[in-house]
């Protein structure tokens, strides 16, 4: 049996145990919930009335108070548009209204008057607000629980293997470095159905909302990046994980033993998070393997990338993915078959060095 056809049997053998997986189906439920929630919780919180200023004595003031919106007097209308004080303005233009706004008239201050206004964009590329906050936190979050959950699984099954002796047998049967690469494999797979499912649920959902013929066209760049992205971010990820899990005997030692593997996912979520709107360090985060997952997609969903930086981005991440993948694998091979304790890193580089002379 060569090394694919190992790795291909490793795989089938992980695949059939985690579809049977209730932590799987109840991860996999609750992002597509999320993902619903997420596309549709923008529609329903725009719902309201628009405010909307015009100036004094406008002949517009009283169909719009008519129609149930909020009106505001202001001597400068479309300043206080731009301040955020209204949500649209009002104005006369040679006898005929004309609706100012910064990104998008509202509907119901268009609808509230007679005839189709002349509609003046101030901003029209602009993002909604709510879908900035929305939008990276959906990357994030996506990333950094199913790499968590999944790897966390991927170091329980070794610890689970070793635990049973199961680990002796399957050595017997094929190469050690073929069950690295099948639990990766068999979770990446995982992952990026679940991954999938969810972008599917995302787009349904938003095609109820108002604005999902706006919102469509500025996600469809960043998720189709988010793929190649997710997938060697969580090769990654998944390596080290199985090799935490290769380190210790216990099921109580895995999150002792992954806690640098739990820290270089979390931090990297928190930092997209909180510096979202900092240019500078979104920028550096796209090239880190560890947040550029996250970080990248989230620049093109605004913009902010250049056309090239993805695919040096994606190089970088590749060739970290490669190099965890070759640790991953000797601390693997040299830990897998010690059940004396828990085995250090160190040790296992050690001990995988010697039985290779």
């Amino acid at each position: 049996m060569n090394l694919l056809e190992a790795v291909r049997l490793v795989a089938a053998r992980e695949l059939k145990v985690k579809l049977r997986d209730k932590t799987f189906l109840f991860s996999t439920l609750f992002f597509l919930l999320f993902a619903l929630g997420s596309s549709v919780l923008p529609a329903v919180f725009a719902s309201g009335a628009s405010s909307v200023a015009v100036v004094q004595a406008s002949p517009y003031e009283q169909k719009l108070r008519d129609a149930g919106l909020e009106v505001k007097v202001v001597a400068d209308p479309e300043k206080t548009v731009r301040d955020g004080d209204a949500d649209a303005a009002v104005v006369d233009q040679g006898g005929k209204p004309q609706v100012v706004a910064m990104r998008d008239a509202p509907g119901d201050v268009v609808r509230s008057l007679s005839v189709a206004p002349e509609v003046h964009l101030l901003d029209p590329d602009a993002v909604d607000e709510l879908a900035k906050f929305l939008v990276p936190f959906m990357f994030a979050l996506v990333f950094f629980f199913t790499s968590l959950t999944f790897g966390i699984q991927i170091a329980q099954s070794v610890v689970e293997e070793k635990q049973t002796r199961m680990v002796e047998i399957l050595v017997a049967a094929v190469p050690v470095r073929a069950l690295l690469i099948g639990k990766v494999a068999a979770g990446g797979l995982l992952a990026l159905a679940q991954v999938a499912l969810i972008a599917v649920v995302s787009i349904v959902g938003s095609q109820f909302t108002d604005d999902a013929g706006d919102l469509l066209p500025l996600l469809a760049p960043a998720m189709s990046w988010f793929i190649p992205f997710f997938v060697l971010g969580f090769i990654m990820l998944a390596a080290l994980w199985a090799a935490v899990g290769a380190l210790v005997n216990r099921l109580e030692d895995v999150s002792n033993a992954g806690m640098p593997v739990q820290l270089l996912v979390m931090l990297p979520f928190f930092a997209v998070i909180f510096l979202g709107d900092n240019p500078t360090a979104m920028r550096i985060l796209s090239y880190v393997p560890f947040s550029a997952p996250t970080a990248m997609p989230v620049r093109l969903f605004d913009g902010s990338a250049a056309t090239w930086e993805p695919f040096v981005a994606l190089v970088i991440l590749a060739a970290a993915a490669a190099g965890a993948l070759l640790l991953g694998a000797r601390i693997y091979e040299g830990s897998l078959l010690r059940t004396n304790g828990r085995t250090s890193w160190s040790a296992a580089w050690r001990d995988r060095e010697l039985r290779s002379i």
